[in-house]
């Protein structure tokens, strides 16, 4: 895959999507206004950077835990070589799952389940399983006791975007 080429407004944008997202009515429009463009052009640059693969998602994070309103597990699998496309294919489907990796172990595939509500949060898990045709006995659940946030950021610019 080829690097994607940015510009300096690119850069100074994808910094302002990341740390100083505008909650307002209009925020492609504040951002233009930040950036010194249109809104027009925020978005087909975002749309671009998008379609580049230079951005994945764009999204809130919230703290659910402290709002109360949903739990989280993190699953490691064993996932048979020959099914590793397929599993990952299915694990991806999930908007519940916040991220996903593979390992270089026995338990080759992990990722972390959010969900509203203890019982989601089961039959999410019980749902990829199923459907990922993976026994319970090459599945461990290893809900969350404790958090630990790890808050990375990239550093496109040298401005400070967050307030």
């Amino acid at each position: 895959m080829e690097p994607v080429k940015l510009d300096k407004l690119d850069k100074e944008l994808l910094q302002l999507l990341q740390d100083d997202f505008p909650v307002e009515k209009r925020p492609w429009a504040e951002l233009g206004k930040k950036l010194g463009i249109a809104e027009e052009e925020v978005l087909s640059r975002t749309k671009r950077l998008l379609s580049d693969g230079a951005i994945r998602k764009i999204r809130s994070i919230l703290d659910a835990k402290k709002l109360g309103l949903c739990s989280s597990t993190l699953i490691a699998m064993k996932v048979p070589e020959e099914k590793m496309e397929k599993v990952v294919s299915i694990v991806n489907e999930y908007m519940s799952v916040t991220h996903n990796y593979r390992r270089e172990h026995d338990y080759n595939l992990w990722f972390t389940i959010t969900t509203c509500g203890d019982k989601d949060l089961r039959d999410t898990v019980e749902e990829i399983k199923r459907r990922a045709e993976i026994p319970d006995s090459d599945v461990l659940d290893l809900p969350d006791t404790r958090l630990f946030k790890i808050d990375v950021r990239f550093k496109f610019t040298d401005a400070d975007t967050r307030r």
